[in-house]
């Protein structure tokens, strides 16, 4: 028997990991063989149909077989969990998992936990529907593999009213028309409206994009609870006919995917909301800004004016370059020479020019480097130079 794979995708948060185990659950209740695959690392998808327990991943299993040398030990019983439910009923559930928070990347997980399944014959499997649970950021190429790989047959996309998820609604959306592009055989179903508060919002944007609603499930505070103390949703009755009629349309093959999505782009997203794109250019950070220097700067010394000595220029030229201080100010005085002025206020003098520039320059490099904050620096006697 070939099994019906269907990948549910949504943003994270979103209420797509209940999603998925009030429809699976409902699926085996109606007399159906049901694998459900939690494909987030976070192995959060089950927790509802095991009344609160989290699975051990398949890639945690695989980690504590490899270690303790028993590898080839690992067998589906110790990475495939059966639920009862409240009838005589079950389902198969695993959480394929990933790397330690922060370790590694998850996406490496979930195809590595796919690879493990196939190798112990999942398409071989006696069931109706295999029902993936993956997170909706398909940027990462692992949470693609349903798409990239063509297991899925038909994705559904779970989304609400806010922009993030519609956000990453588009994002699937453009994923699996670039697969298709080269070959693809996954399809857009149509997109699932979860806790609908009536704004009509995710309908717009669903219109444009070429998305059917398949249905809408309405914000209930009765549901949230039961999803807070991993209960089903069963036992609330208007929400086990919801789930009643959309698992029947879904197995009837009511739903048929859209020959065309067309994911918007980004000022055609934003519009949905009323918002629209700045047209002018961001503004573009200046040295000063990072380095928290104050206020406004002052202009900077016109270096070509030809009133200059050719060596006082040459001694500032070297010391914004060289030091990357922004001179605002350079006079020539008789008694004490050059004297520079920079746009933190501090004053330089340097005397002549010519005379000892090297010295100079190292002089209020390390001056300037120190860490302390000086107004004032004469350095016209480099054997013994003046600074405060």
């Amino acid at each position: 028997m070939t099994p019906r794979m269907i990948a549910i995708y949504g943003k994270g948060g979103i209420g797509k990991s209940f999603f998925t185990a009030n429809l699976s659950a409902k699926l085996a209740l109606k007399g159906f063989r049901v694998l459900q695959l939690g494909c987030d690392p976070k192995h959060d998808s089950c927790n509802a149909l095991f009344k609160g327990r989290s699975l051990p991943t398949i890639t945690d299993q695989w980690r504590l077989f490899k270690d303790a040398g028993r590898e080839k030990e690992l067998d589906v019983q110790h990475m495939i969990f059966k639920a009862e439910l409240d009838r005589p009923v079950h389902l198969f559930c695993a959480e394929l998992g990933g790397p330690e928070v922060g370790r590694g990347c998850g996406g490496r997980g979930i195809s590595f936990g796919f690879g493990l399944l196939e190798e112990r014959g999942l398409a071989n499997w006696s069931l109706d529907y295999v029902v993936m649970d993956f997170l909706g950021d398909v940027v990462c190429g692992g949470f693609a593999t349903p798409i990239a790989k063509s297991l899925a047959e038909e994705i559904i996309i779970v989304a609400s009213h806010d922009r993030m998820s519609l956000y990453a609604a588009n994002n699937i959306a453009r994923a699996v028309n670039y697969f298709q592009s080269i070959g693809g055989k996954s399809r857009v179903l149509g997109l699932v409206v979860n806790r609908d508060d009536g704004s009509g919002v995710a309908e717009r944007f669903a219109a444009q994009v070429g998305l059917p609603v398949l249905t809408k499930i309405p914000y209930s505070p009765a549901a949230r609870a039961l999803s807070d103390r991993c209960k089903l949703l069963f036992e609330l009755p208007e929400m086990d006919y919801l789930f009643d009629q959309f698992v029947n349309k879904l197995h009837r093959r009511e739903f048929v995917a859209p020959e065309k999505v067309t994911p918007l782009e980004y000022d055609e997203f934003l519009a949905v909301f009323g918002a629209s794109e700045p047209k002018d250019e961001p503004l573009g950070v200046t040295m000063d800004d990072l380095l928290g220097r104050a206020g406004e700067s002052a202009p900077g010394v016109d270096l070509e004016n030809p009133a200059y000595r050719a060596d006082s220029k040459r001694l500032v030229r070297r010391v914004m370059q060289e030091l990357g201080l922004r001179v605002v100010s350079l006079t020539e005085e008789p008694e004490r020479g050059v004297v520079i002025r920079t746009d933190g206020g501090w004053e330089v003098i340097f005397g002549d020019p010519s005379e000892d520039a090297d010295a100079k320059v190292a002089i209020l490099s390390a001056l300037s480097h120190s860490g302390e904050r000086f107004h004032l620096a004469d350095l016209r006697y480099t054997a013994a130079p003046f600074y405060e």
